[in-house]
């Protein structure tokens, strides 16, 4: 049985030794939603869950080898990356390897440290040698289990794939984190994970299925159990299934733009046959399907001037968008047996409530939606040529940053939740968020500006921010009818590229993460 398969029975619960062990290791984490008895089902927030690559800070896995990036080929005295076109079968797993060439991957590239010590036990089958770089030792080895200790002040480390066997060949790779061998099988997850996000009501998996410029098309296309790893594909079906289930908690889920309605059905089909009947499932037609810099807004432009359902390119999108997303809540309103536990969810633009009566309003899609989604964020956009501009706001202190997200942010993003409530309450719609939090980053060009990073890393990490989440969230709940509010997003590394995690890692702690949580526990349905 590969090792990717979840046990179909019903979960068991967390064995509290577990739980003791991750309280007491080095991933200690405030677990403020672990201190009530606040269920999912009156929490009003959902959180957006980071997505699956190896340096993925959140660690929601105790086999870190789900996260391994694809297969580098290397051949000895060629430049990194430069080997020959690797071999594989069907899951991903190399078949053979010619000489003087190896493959490896990549594991928990994450800088700082942040990621347990100790001693790691790599499980596989078949015959071949496999070896690490940038660790400490190689502690055991025996046929089918190596016991090695990384170094996380070095960060990541590579697995090495050297010698593979042609007529048996090295698969099911898998690499667990200290205390977790005798439980993997059964429990997939790390019990941290598990624990800090209990008391929220959905987990969004935009980015668990790479939703954004998903090639999925048909049922073959999908994230398998089998396949080496969740970096390529997304993460399979029934581990989001299975995650859900144990937390009692609603999936929400972005199909993919190309799906076929085969595609959908049988997601559908599986999602009846896994899920707890009791959980609500969102279904929302992929991701900001309104965006220009996403490859599912070209496409759904293209479909929608095919179809003449407009004259102008982003006009027809939205309008095909609207469509589509009638075609699919279909598919899993016959598979479901009804509407009873689906919410059908149409996404628009914040910024711009117009879009949202586009959607609705054309061939009466809202007749058949539940809810209107937006993403009200707290913007701070900072370009070169803005106003301000970059440049200038890299020369502002802390508090400066903090003046312009409360005073000119914040009330853009309560006024873009009343626009919407309007539409929404227009079609007798639920208002949701999607997305939500700060959104304070450097664009077309701004991200480049170092000083300027460090000024909003330096911001995200501020008591005051804490306060406007809460007050932010204070206004969800005034203005916008208060339903469910999911944020963007857990846990990630702050770049240049935005700040986007309530934490950066898996032993972080922030006044926006403590004002997400706190207001949770102080705010249920």
């Amino acid at each position: 049985m590969s090792h990717y398969t979840v046990d179909p029975s019903p979960p068991k619960p967390m064995p509290y030794r577990l739980v003791l062990l991750c309280l007491l290791s080095a991933l200690a984490v405030p677990l403020l939603a672990g201190d009530t008895d606040l269920t999912p089902a009156r929490s009003r927030l959902g959180m957006n869950l980071a997505g699956p690559v190896d340096w993925n800070t959140e660690l929601p896995f105790v086999d870190v080898f789900r996260l391994a990036r694809t297969w580098i080929s290397q051949r000895q005295g060629q430049s990194w990356g430069k080997g020959p076109k690797l071999e594989l079968d069907d899951n991903g797993w190399v078949k053979r390897l010619q000489s003087e060439c190896w493959a490896e991957t990549p594991l928990l590239t994450i800088p700082g440290g942040h990621f347990p010590g100790g001693e790691y036990v790599c499980l596989y089958e078949g015959e071949g040698r496999i070896e690490f770089s940038n660790i400490k030792r190689v502690v055991t080895r025996s046929s089918g289990r190596i016991v090695f200790e990384p170094d996380p002040a070095r960060g990541g480390f590579f697995l090495q794939l050297r010698e593979t066997s042609s007529s048996n060949p090295i698969r099911n790779i898998r690499v667990i984190l200290p205390g977790f061998e005798a439980t993997y099988r059964e429990n997939p997850w790390h019990p941290a994970f598990l624990i800090r996000w209990r008391s929220f009501n959905t987990f969004r998996f935009m980015d668990w299925m790479e939703t954004n410029g998903s090639k999925v098309r048909e049922w073959s296309d999908r994230p398998r159990q089998e396949f080496y790893t969740c970096t390529d594909h997304g993460v399979p079906l029934e581990l989001m299934i299975d995650l859900c289930n144990r937390l009692e908690v609603n999936p929400w889920f972005c199909m993919p733009h190309l799906a076929t309605d085969d595609y959908v059905r049988q997601f559908a089909e599986q999602v009846k046959r896994g899920l707890k009947p009791a959980l609500k499932v969102y279904v929302e037609y992929s991701n900001e399907v309104w965006n220009g810099m996403f490859a599912q807004t070209r496409y759904a432009g293209d479909r929608g001037l095919e179809l003449k359902f407009g004259e102008k390119h982003w006009e027809a999108g939205w309008r095909y968008s609207a469509h589509r997303s009638v075609q699919m809540f279909q598919i899993w309103e016959q598979v479901l047996g009804g509407r009873e536990r689906l919410v059908r969810v149409i996404a628009s633009q914040a910024a711009n409530s117009y879009i949202a009566g586009q959607k609705l309003g054309f061939q009466d899609a809202w007749k058949e939606t539940d809810a209107l989604a937006i993403a009200p964020y707290i913007t701070m956009n900072l370009s070169p040529d803005g106003k301000p501009g970059s440049s200038e706001v890299a020369g502002w202190k802390v508090e400066q940053v903090l003046n312009c997200l409360e005073t000119n942010a914040l009330p853009n993003s309560v006024r873009w939740i009343k626009d919407n409530k309007v539409v929404a309450n227009n079609y007798g719609l639920k208002l949701i968020v999607y997305e939500g939090g700060q959104h304070a980053v450097g664009v077309g060009g701004g991200e480049n500006n170092e000083t300027l990073t460090k000024l909003l890393q330096a911001a995200n990490r501020h008591p005051r921010l804490g306060q406007i989440y809460a007050a932010h969230l204070d206004a969800w709940r005034d203005q916008g009818g208060g339903d469910l509010f999911c944020v963007f997003s857990s846990i990630g590394t702050w770049s240049k590229w935005g700040s986007w995690g309530l934490l950066e890692h898996s032993t972080d702690d922030t006044p926006k993460y403590r004002a997400v949580t706190e207001w949770n526990l102080a705010n249920p349905r």
